[in-house]
């Protein structure tokens, strides 16, 4: 018995809090939906922005809706070396002591300064919690997943988030999807005999 988990790259992108939309694109500003993403109420919006970093700067960065309660900025390890700046891995969410950073409405000019928020995303696996249930898998747990689609097929460690609403995905970021030769959605299985419950 396996799990077949879909397998989707997540590229640098921008979750906003709506205080910081309405500094960078106007009081009162409603982001715009482009394309709605694999999790449910989650989408890609038309709005982008770049990222400015002490050596380097990235543009056409996405922004995802809907509105967060903190700012979060996700990127890759390479292109935190781009930015200059030292990026921690971390869950989406765990920003506390994460790096600073800038952002910037090249149309308006209006400009963010983060003091945190910058972080290198965990890859993980999205789920539901009836899906955890049945597969003995809790919070936070720590499972191998092996790519075989690619070219170079690796095996890559996620970090199980079941959660109400969600559905059966697994995200990982462009670094780890270039390691695997992978360039669009595909799908891994997870490696039972290195799985541990518990």
């Amino acid at each position: 018995m396996f799990i077949k988990v879909p397998v989707n790259i997540s590229a640098h992108h921008i979750h906003l809090c709506r205080k910081d939309a309405e500094n960078l694109f106007g009081r009162g500003y409603e982001l715009h939906k482009k394309v709605n993403l694999m999790q449910p109420g989650e989408i890609a919006c038309t709005e982008t922005l770049t990222i400015v970093g002490p050596k380097g700067h990235i543009e056409r960065v996405r922004v995802l809706g809907p509105y967060r309660k903190k700012t979060q900025v996700e990127v890759s390890l390479t292109e935190a070396r781009i930015l200059g700046v030292k990026v921690p891995i971390r869950n989406s969410g765990d920003l506390e002591g994460s790096a600073p950073i800038k952002l910037v409405n090249p149309g308006l000019g209006n400009v963010v300064e983060l003091t945190e928020g910058l972080i290198v995303a965990q890859a993980h696996l999205h789920m539901s919690p009836e899906d955890a249930d049945f597969h003995l898998i809790k919070k936070g747990q720590r499972i191998k997943v092996q790519l075989t689609e690619g070219l170079r097929p690796i095996v890559i460690e996620l970090v199980c988030r079941p959660q109400d609403g969600c559905v059966l995905e697994a995200h990982i970021d462009t670094d780890e999807a270039n390691a695997a030769s992978l360039t669009a959605l595909s799908y891994g299985r997870v490696l039972w005999q290195e799985y541990v419950h518990g």
